[in-house]
């Protein structure tokens, strides 16, 4: 099969390579499209290598049909047998730039059917990455005051969607007018162009009581930030560090105030038991809501995988909205 490899210099190319060999309870999938996550450039720059016993091939997230099926496959989430031909998405630990990727079939989802496969691919990592942080780790209760840092990413866009869904009051943090404006229509309730307006100032004057939850993938200072504008017995859950590992001013006593729990959460190492738990929970609270679109995927834009390097520098230049896609 053909998959998308790193050479020496960092390039992309395409090369071959065979074919995935399934499990019993794994199947294998005909990829039609793949998305595109910040970990894949972290990756490609030999920041963040698969975990062990995984594909070293870049991609966590695709869509496309079931091409085989493990001996133990047996229903999928919607009461019917897994078959060949099954139009499917799934998050994966890597092995997504490529024709074929394996998958355990506990993790995977239904396609909808007024879904397209680009919409398919992508879902499943933001919307995973979304509903673990708010619900899974934060416990977000209906009703409540939620920031969520880099609102017009992936992720972004999928907790906006969640969060709205259980009627939090969502406010954003974003880096143009266009984001901001895009997020307003995804459905929050504020968006702050941090270029122009400092996101503490505006939080003490418009939210006095605090953020309930804040989900955060800059890090670095906005770490102290977050501090300032948490509410008593709020959640932080960091996810990623944008701007940066350390951060030089924390307020310990603050914390202790505010009675405040720190989370920091990835998803890719997770064992295979706790994605399928995931996966399960997520279909029981919004998989109909992701059928039905009430909530849904933004996507910004797609790309052929040929043109996977212009794909590449387009989310290393932070302007997209939403999710990059590419085609095969």
């Amino acid at each position: 099969m053909q998959y998308i490899d790193t050479d020496k210099a960092k390039s992309l190319v395409f090369s071959q390579t065979n074919v995935p060999e399934i499990a019993a309870d794994e199947c294998l999938i005909k990829v039609k499209a793949i998305g595109i996550n910040r970990a894949d450039l972290l990756q490609r720059a030999g920041k963040y290598p698969a975990p062990t016993g995984e594909s070293p091939i870049l991609g966590l997230e695709v869509s496309g049909e079931i091409y085989q099926c493990g001996d133990e496959v047996t229903e999928n989430h919607l009461g019917k047998q897994w078959r060949i031909g099954d139009k499917v998405f799934a998050l994966v630990a890597g092995g997504g730039y490529a024709q074929f990727v394996k998958v355990k079939a506990a993790q995977l989802f239904c396609l909808p059917e007024h879904f397209t496969f680009e919409q398919g691919a992508a879902c499943a990592e933001v919307f995973l990455t979304a509903y673990q942080s708010l619900f899974s780790i934060a416990n977000l209760a209906d009703g409540a005051s939620v920031l969520i840092h880099a609102g017009a990413s992936g992720v972004g866009s999928a907790a906006i969607q969640l969060a709205k869904a259980k009627q939090c009051h969502v406010t954003v943090t974003v880096g143009s007018d266009e984001k901001a404006q895009a997020c307003l229509a995804m459905g929050a309730d504020n968006a702050i162009n941090y270029h122009r307006t400092d996101f503490v100032t505006w939080s003490k004057e418009n939210i006095a009581s605090g953020f309930d939850v804040i989900i955060d993938v800059i890090s670095g200072d906005y770490v102290a930030k977050n501090i300032n504008v948490a509410a008593l017995d709020g959640h932080i859950v960091i996810l990623a560090i944008l701007g940066g590992r350390y951060c030089e001013q924390l307020d310990v006593s603050k914390m202790l105030s505010k009675r405040l729990t720190f989370s920091a959460s990835t998803l890719r190492n997770r064992s295979n038991t706790y994605k399928a738990d995931l996966v399960l929970n997520f279909i029981n609270d919004f998989y109909s809501d992701l059928a039905k679109g009430s909530i849904k995927p933004i996507i910004d834009s797609v790309y052929s995988w040929h043109d996977v390097e212009q794909a590449h520098a387009h989310m290393a230049e932070n302007n997209n909205t939403g999710k990059i896609v590419l085609r095969i």
